[in-house]
């Protein structure tokens, strides 16, 4: 048992992962993604096959990490992801993710299950309701062209939050394309907007 701490947790699955032939092409990439959010393996899961589970005890980050998510998910033509974000106590520190509890596992379960019926694919409950209609008004704008990002759109998101601090160019020489073609991609995926609400999320969830 410890004592209760402020945690965030992502609940979510993958949409369309039955339309695969291939199963370990789509999970190598979350496990990827999951590993490199949280490279200690405790605090995440895959279960049901489809569906998986991470703790951010930096839960200023977990706005991020859902887009991360997604990007690297929506690289795989035809798929994409659900997530619900819980934030709050963290009541029971446990060996696995799966076995720790608290309102933020609660809140984040709960509500990938109320968004499967809405069919909508990201949204957060905190213990703040007026905090949550406004994050989640942001969230249904951003997703918006979220859920429309190309293949191309999604590497470009992936490739630049893998490597925050490299400059266009930089980019540009990882996967071989020319600096004009990284803003273009980067405009197209709508990565500057992500970045000022990532900021917008950080300020307001830190203040609970």
């Amino acid at each position: 048992m410890c004592n209760a701490m402020l945690t965030s947790v992502i609940t979510g699955d993958i949409i369309n992962s039955r339309s695969q032939e291939s199963p370990e092409v789509w999970l190598d990439v979350l496990k990827k993604a999951l590993t490199f959010l949280k490279p200690d393996k405790s605090q995440w899961d895959i279960y049901r096959g489809d569906s998986f589970q991470i703790e951010l005890e930096a839960y200023q980050d977990s706005f991020k990490a859902a887009v991360y998510i997604k990007a690297c998910i929506r690289t795989i033509k035809g798929l994409d992801v659900r997530m619900a974000i819980g934030f709050g106590a963290k009541t029971y520190r446990a060996n696995s993710v799966a076995e720790s509890m608290g309102d933020a596992y609660v809140f984040s379960g709960e509500t990938l299950e109320a968004i499967k019926k809405e069919k909508l694919n990201l949204r957060i409950k905190t213990t703040n309701k007026a905090l949550d209609e406004m994050l989640n008004l942001y969230f249904k704008l951003a997703l918006v062209f979220m859920d429309h990002w190309t293949v191309n759109s999604a590497e470009m998101i992936k490739l630049s939050i893998e490597n925050p601090n490299a400059l266009q160019s930089e980019l540009g020489a990882k996967i071989g394309i020319n600096q004009n073609a990284i803003s273009t991609r980067q405009k197209r995926a709508h990565l500057e907007e992500i970045l000022e609400l990532d900021q917008l999320y950080r300020q307001k969830i830190s203040l609970l």
